[in-house]
């Protein structure tokens, strides 16, 4: 893959030939119209051209994909439109495993750390539990909310799972027997993601209410209740050492279309924003400290775009535009250099962060 980077600058003022200038005015009708000519003057931004390089693997789903996640280092999990999740090897290019069961379309999926297990969740209004080695029916099937369950958390000790559901209600599972141990429900909760604290009892919760709470899983009560943002939070993520968390909000036109970190600890305080998006904002996530000597965080967004940014200062240090994907839904950490991105129209984008050129992010295969 060949990358074409540029650094938009307004040139100083000079005399320049008439042949000069019938070239520049070339390039400048072609910036003009590009779909870059919003972006910050100190943002680096990537056009790919496809190459031998890029590969195009076997494709995990026929329709749009919604939700992936990583199962380990070299297997993904994804489920979508079809109503089939999906193991998927993305280092080899090849489906692992189909695991249908679902009457309707995907809309999470979360995975039990350091095990073969994962549950996926539906329209249809159910949960279910698969084992990566076991048949390809499901393990349990948890039935408890009404409308469409949107929230999944697996507790970091793997013994509880709590859900979410656009019927305002939060359900507390035990994996071992399939039973529900607690539920809560709060009026115009509706819940769009749920995800856990790390060697914590906490569960972190965003919703079209624009908020952001804190539930304690001992009774699941609500701890505490972020500042209320301007539009509706549609993903949130814990940091590993379980101190900051990013919440990013859907939008239009530049309106919302941001991400948001924020203090965990004693403070609980909004530290920065992420700004820069033209469309909702639909997953953010931390990516692992090895790749950069600063904290960094990736976002993705309905503007076909995933962006790299400086977790401190809120700076945007790389843009990388998946043209033809349509909106992207999802982005997963795969590795220490690689991310998943679930789109639309092209299925999943497997993304590399590389570091021999300066920070850079490339789209390497699809699937």
């Amino acid at each position: 893959m060949l990358l074409l980077r540029c650094q938009l600058k307004p040139a100083p003022p000079q005399k320049v030939s008439c042949r000069f200038c019938s070239m520049m005015g070339k390039l400048q009708s072609k910036l003009k119209h590009s779909t870059y000519k919003h972006s910050r003057p100190e943002e680096i931004i990537e056009e790919r051209i496809q190459t031998k390089a890029f590969q195009e693997y076997s494709p995990a789903h026929m329709d749009t994909v919604f939700v992936v996640a990583a199962l380990n280092s070299d297997l993904c999990v994804s489920g979508g439109k079809d109503k089939t999740v999906v193991a998927y090897n993305w280092k080899t290019g090849n489906v692992v495993k189909r695991f249908k069961g679902h009457e309707h379309e995907i809309t999470k999926v979360s995975c039990i750390p350091k095990s073969s297990q994962f549950f996926s969740a539906s329209r249809d209004r159910m949960v279910m539990m698969w084992d990566l080695h076991d048949t390809s029916q499901p393990r349990q099937q948890l039935c408890g909310h009404s409308m469409v369950v949107t929230g999944l958390a697996v507790s970091p000790d793997s013994s509880q799972l709590c859900t979410g559901s656009r019927d305002n209600t939060l359900l507390l599972w035990d994996v071992v027997t399939g039973q529900t141990v607690e539920r809560a429900s709060v009026s115009r909760n509706v819940v769009t993601h749920l995800c856990w604290v790390p060697r914590e009892p906490y569960i972190l919760q965003t919703s079209e209410d624009k908020t952001l709470r804190l539930w304690d899983s001992r009774g699941l009560q609500v701890a505490h209740m972020f500042p209320a943002k301007q539009h509706i939070q549609t993903y949130c993520e814990v940091s590993m050492d379980g101190h900051k968390c990013i919440s990013c909000s859907n939008g239009f036109g530049g309106e919302g279309c941001e991400a948001t970190l924020w203090d965990l600890r004693q403070t609980r305080n909004r530290i920065c924003e992420y700004r820069g998006h033209f469309q909702t904002v639909s997953s953010c996530v931390f990516l692992p400290r090895a790749l950069a000597l600063m904290p960094l965080i990736a976002t993705s967004s309905h503007d076909c775009k995933v962006k790299i940014w400086n977790q401190d200062t809120g700076a945007c240090l790389f843009t990388l535009s998946l043209d033809g994907s349509g909106p992207l839904t999802s982005l997963a950490v795969g590795d220490a250099t690689s991310l998943l991105c679930a789109s639309f129209n092209r299925g999943i984008h497997l993304l590399r962060v590389d570091h021999s050129r300066g920070l850079e992010l490339q789209e390497v295969a699809a699937f």
